[in-house]
C-alpha cells in the first residue's frame, strides 16, 4: 500500500530523500530475489538480479552523496511508506527457474515503472530544484531502459527458456 505524495509541496531535500528511498527499495528487492533464486550459471536470473542490485546501490549512493553535500545531516522527513513499489519489482514476480530473458523483462518493467513515476511527478512539482532533479532522474531511467533492452538483445539463443526441474 503506498501513501499519496503531494509533489507540489516537496522541497529539494525531501525529493532527494524520496529518490534515495526508491533506489534502496529496488536494491533490497533485487538482492532478495538474487538470494531467493540463487545462481545456476554466468548469465541467469540470479546473476541479473545481483547486477541490478549493484546498479541500484550505485545510483542510491550518488543521490545520498548529493543530498549530504546540499543538506548535511538534516534528518529525513520522508517515510518509506511513500515509495512502496515505485521502482522495485513486485515480490511475487520471480520464479526459481526463471530464464535470464524473463529476469531482464522484470528489470525492464521496473525501470519503466520508475520512469513513469518521475514523469508523472514532474507534472505536479512546483519547486524548480525538484523539477530539475526529477527530470534528471526520469531521463536516467530512460537510459536504464535502454541498457536493459541492450542486455536482452545480447543474450545468447535459448536465454528465454526457463530452467527445467530435473527431479520431475
Amino acid at each position: 500500500m503506498s501513501v499519496k505524495i503531494n509533489f507540489a509541496t516537496l522541497d529539494l531535500m525531501d525529493a532527494l530523500d524520496l529518490a534515495v528511498l526508491i533506489e534502496c527499495e529496488a536494491r533490497d528487492r533485487y538482492n532478495f530475489f538474487a538470494e531467493q533464486i540463487g545462481r545456476r550459471d554466468g548469465v541467469d536470473a540470479g546473476s541479473i538480479f545481483e547486477s541490478m542490485a549493484v546498479n541500484e546501490e550505485k545510483h542510491g549512493q550518488q543521490l545520498a552523496e548529493r543530498r549530504k553535500q546540499l543538506f548535511g545531516d538534516k534528518p529525513v522527513r520522508v517515510s518509506k511508506t511513500a515509495i512502496f513499489d515505485v521502482e522495485a519489482p513486485e515480490f511475487g514476480a520471480p520464479r526459481w527457474n526463471m530464464s535470464a530473458f524473463k529476469a531482464l523483462q522484470l528489470a525492464l518493467s521496473s525501470e519503466e515503472k520508475a520512469y513513469g513515476f518521475y514523469d508523472e511527478a514532474i507534472k505536479y512539482v512546483k519547486d524548480a530544484g525538484v523539477l530539475e532533479l526529477f527530470t534528471e532522474l526520469r531521463d536516467e531511467e530512460t537510459e536504464h531502459v535502454g541498457l536493459v533492452k541492450k542486455a536482452m538483445a545480447a543474450l545468447p539463443p535459448g536465454s528465454d527458456v526457463d530452467a527445467v526441474d530435473l527431479d520431475d
